[in-house]
């Protein structure tokens, strides 16, 4: 790891390339959940079967998932390029497949305005976090404490319906992925790409691109709670 490089704005040619790999990870990540989702979405028939007669589905694919990202995040080393893409993509369609309820639940018009607002403010908050001269690295601690708490805030929430604490956690939600998003676009910053193997600097992208990819979905799933039209 070197020093943070934030004297600069425009990186090395190896570091363009390193974005470049990562952004388009994220991209594609983003595109396969949002196929998933609007497929299963549109289909009556496909959220009854998932959300009504056979929640227990649903609940296995959320485990899934986890063991997806714990798997992706601790073996990447031990893993091919071909398995580490096809883990990121595997998790990519199956949260598609879980976050589909919001195509029953708002509008559609809806569902596209709070996309393209969560990416306005996801790039700035990318290109803020990219070009700060603050050490953002020290949020960790704080940003994770914060999303324990959240976590917490939410499960009660589910137990103990309370609309106050819904917006609460609504509006620390946004906050915190918020944060988290210019936080993890200047750790991607100090990743050295010079010296590395390049399937290594490869797989890292995508471990890199699940980061960003989950911060991004994390922020459209809390703008959605304020920005969406309910049917």
């Amino acid at each position: 790891m070197r020093p943070l490089a934030t004297q600069t704005i425009v990186p090395a040619q190896e570091d363009r390339a390193y974005f470049h790999r990562v952004f388009a990870w994220m991209g594609t990540g983003l595109f396969v959940t949002g196929l998933v989702a609007y497929l299963i979405g549109r289909s009556s028939r496909a959220l009854h079967f998932l959300f009504e007669s056979h929640p227990g589905v649903l609940v296995v694919c959320l485990i899934v998932e986890l063991v997806l990202v714990a798997v992706l995040v601790g073996l990447v080393k031990h893993m091919s390029l071909f398995e580490t893409a096809g883990t990121f993509l595997a998790y990519a369609a199956l949260n598609g497949l879980t976050i589909s309820f919001i195509f029953a639940v708002y509008t559609t018009g809806s569902i596209y305005s709070t996309f393209l607002v969560t990416g306005a403010m996801f790039g700035a908050l990318a290109l803020w976090g990219y070009v700060t001269n603050a050490d953002l690295t020290k949020w960790g601690s704080f940003l994770f404490m914060a999303l324990v708490g959240q976590l917490v805030g939410l499960v009660v929430n589910l137990i103990w319906f309370n609309e106050k604490l819904y917006w609460v956690t609504t509006a620390t939600g946004v906050l915190i992925f918020s944060a988290y998003t210019a936080y993890d676009v200047q750790k991607l910053k100090q990743y050295d790409v010079a010296g590395v193997d390049e399937t290594v600097a490869k797989k890292d992208a995508i471990v890199g691109a699940l980061a960003l990819y989950l911060d991004f979905v994390n922020l459209f799933l809390y703008l959605i709670r304020i920005l969406g039209r309910r049917k």
